[in-house]
């Protein structure tokens, strides 16, 4: 219908609208408005208690045989804290750490003579700054490369830190650094850049863990008097209907430290680091369900020799050369419903020229092609209330296995509850035969709020 122009409405008309047409949509709440900073926190509180169950012994051939009995060895109570908030337009102010206490029969116990242990750890802490298609980060993060998840020769750049068997997978092993990190967003392809001016390496594992292993020498940090130390990378990804195409390079310190003896033979072991270039390639496909990964890292003056097995540095005696590697990891990840999921990653690297500069009768322990495999199951029942998983670890040489099954049910919004059973097997090629025939349990009970 068309009006008139001579048409008017009588002010004082009433329309009938009633004031919950739009709710209180436009109502002032004071106790809205200044909503306490403290909801911007998540908590999450656990008790966890694992252990190895299986009594028997390992047996080391030519040298020695020790037994495994079955003892506790984690029991502690922990604090996971987050802190989230966009506090204005193009800011976000992010930070995570976490309080862990060692109660009796966990290993740290143990370690501090029988007297309970409390740890504090700040995993992220950053500020964010968002403008236009930028983004400056600055603080602990965590910048990870490469497509295979949990198993990609490019997820080089964080370090990690190995405790313990029920925590196997990298992205809860995985350390924050201080970081500066710019990211561009255009229309099909962004860029990443990041500088860290101190780099961190690998912790050894903490005394009384299962990855720990008796030193002939203290191992003592890196000393940084040397000058400035400083790592940079830069990465630049284009986008394709159904695929991602990545290419990055790096100047970066390799997290796994080498510990060499001291020169008197009396004293602490000397840590030894070692820089090099990083050039890489990633890429994804995607074909229906299926998603598939392909990363592949090329470094230039690698440590030629050095265990790569976690908690285990002080055992290698690492040949003193330094090398070129290319590495590979593939693999894909399949939804095989809105429940279920199941992904393969597979990691292999060599080093060029490996028998190149080597005196008469030594050897690489890292000698032709080596790498190792993952697989992951897991699937969602009961109104996603109940998660069953599984996870397959092993060599590409297949000198060990580990297997893992784990069970989390959600009881409610607040309570948790959580099993793991790991069996491990492995012969004399393998770290991992120190744990040959173990098999360990772990329950966990969490709180979140």
């Amino acid at each position: 219908m068309v009006l008139d122009d001579d048409v008017q409405f009588d002010a004082d008309v009433d329309f009938g609208f009633d004031d919950d047409l739009f709710g209180a949509a436009f109502n002032e709440d004071s106790s809205a408005s200044s909503a306490s900073w403290l909801d911007d926190f998540t908590i999450k509180i656990t008790q966890q208690f694992s252990g190895q169950i299986n009594n028997h012994s390992v047996d080391i051939p030519s040298l020695f045989s020790f037994p495994r009995e079955a003892e506790l060895e984690t029991n502690r109570l922990g604090a996971n804290i987050r802190y989230q908030n966009a506090f204005a337009p193009g800011w976000l102010l992010q930070a995570s750490g976490q309080i862990r206490s060692y109660w009796k029969d966990d290993y740290e116990y143990e370690a501090e003579g029988g007297k309970i242990d409390v740890e504090y750890r700040v995993n992220e802490f950053f500020l964010q700054r968002s403008f236009d298609q930028h983004s400056l980060k600055f603080g602990r993060q965590t910048v990870v490369w490469g497509e295979t998840t949990g198993n990609s020769v490019l997820d080089i750049i964080n370090t990690t830190e190995f405790r313990a068997f029920p925590i196997i997978d990298i992205e809860d092993a995985r350390l924050n650094q201080w970081l500066l990190v710019w990211d561009y967003f255009g229309e099909d392809s962004n860029f990443s850049s990041f500088l860290n001016i101190y780099p961190e390496f690998n912790p050894p594992a903490v005394r009384g863990s299962p990855f720990f292993f008796e030193p002939a020498f203290n191992l003592t940090d890196y000393d940084r008097d040397s000058g400035l130390q400083f790592e940079a990378g830069t990465k630049w990804r284009k986008s394709f209907e159904g695929s991602d195409i990545s290419f990055m390079a790096a100047y970066l310190y390799e997290n796994q430290m080498r510990f060499e003896d001291p020169i008197s033979g009396i004293g602490d072991a000397v840590a030894q680091v070692n820089d090099f270039f990083l050039l890489g390639f990633s890429a994804n496909r995607a074909v229906g369900k299926l998603l598939l990964n392909f990363d592949l890292a090329y470094s230039h003056d690698v440590q030629a020799d050095s265990f790569s097995f976690p908690g285990t540095a002080s055992l290698a005696n690492p040949v003193n050369l330094k090398k070129d590697q290319i590495g590979t990891s593939f693999g894909f990840e399949y939804a095989i419903s809105n429940e279920q999921s199941i992904s393969l990653g597979i990691q292999a690297q060599k080093l060029l020229d490996e028998d190149e500069g080597l005196l008469p009768g030594q050897s690489l322990i890292n000698d032709g092609v080596f790498g190792s495999w993952l697989v992951r199951y897991s699937n969602t029942l009961m109104n996603s209330d109940l998660v069953i998983s599984s996870t397959l670890q092993g060599d590409l040489n297949a000198n060990s296995l580990l297997a893992l099954l784990g069970v989390d049910y959600t009881v409610n919004d607040n309570w948790a509850v959580g099993g793991q059973i790991i069996s491990i097997t492995s012969n004399d090629a393998s770290p991992l035969i120190f744990f040959d025939e173990d098999v360990r349990l772990a329950a966990t009970l969490s709180y979140s709020f």
